[in-house]
């Protein structure tokens, strides 16, 4: 009987742990390999190509080539415009006076006309203004007054719409008088400021 108690004792005992056993899993984890780390950087796109530059600079081109303006003009040309001139009239001062006065003022209106006249039939002429002094004074005294009697005239045309790039300026003094006689009507006339086209 004693031996039929140790042996069921056993059998229990043997029991007990087999269910044991069974009843608890161990999980195992399994270590991973030795893996080389991958770089993960984007792969870099392929270089765009270089387009020619449209805005580079180019070779300069080449200016115009213009005719040369022939160094006399023809002579129906130079007569009709000689026509044109021979309507101005002159501007007279006072004496030591680069002041245009009223007589002058009504003189130069009316050469307005006939200059736009001018210019629109001859546009590449260009008018001179000549500033001249009656033979009183010293020559350096009068080339200075010529050039402001002359220098007036042309403010006065530029006022009244002429365009000043085509006006040239040049003073004589008193070296190209009208007049020669020694009173006082002759040397008003020579006391003027004169227009005519370049030679």
């Amino acid at each position: 009987m004693r031996q039929a108690n140790s042996l069921v004792k056993g059998m229990t005992a043997i029991a007990l742990v087999s269910v044991a056993a069974c009843s608890h899993t161990v999980a195992t984890v399994s270590k991973p390999a030795d893996v080389t780390p991958v770089a993960t950087t984007s792969p870099k796109p392929a270089p765009t190509p270089v387009k020619a530059r449209t805005d580079a600079p180019t070779a300069p081109k080449q200016a115009a080539v213009q005719a040369p303006k022939p160094a006399t003009m023809p002579a129906d040309t130079r007569k009709r415009l000689d026509e044109y001139l021979a309507k101005l009239e002159d501007a007279l001062f006072d004496y030591d006076k680069s002041t245009i006065r009223s007589d002058a003022s009504a003189a130069l209106r009316d050469d307005v006309s006939v200059i736009r006249g001018i210019l629109a039939d001859y546009p590449n002429e260009k008018l001179v203004i000549e500033g001249h002094a009656d033979e009183r004074g010293s020559a350096e005294y009068n080339l200075a007054l010529g050039d402001r009697r002359a220098h007036a005239v042309q403010e006065f045309l530029s006022s009244m719409g002429i365009p000043g790039p085509q006006l040239a300026v040049v003073s004589y003094g008193k070296e190209r008088p009208v007049c020669a006689d020694e009173s006082e009507s002759c040397w008003q006339k020579n006391r003027r400021a004169h227009v005519t086209a370049a030679p």
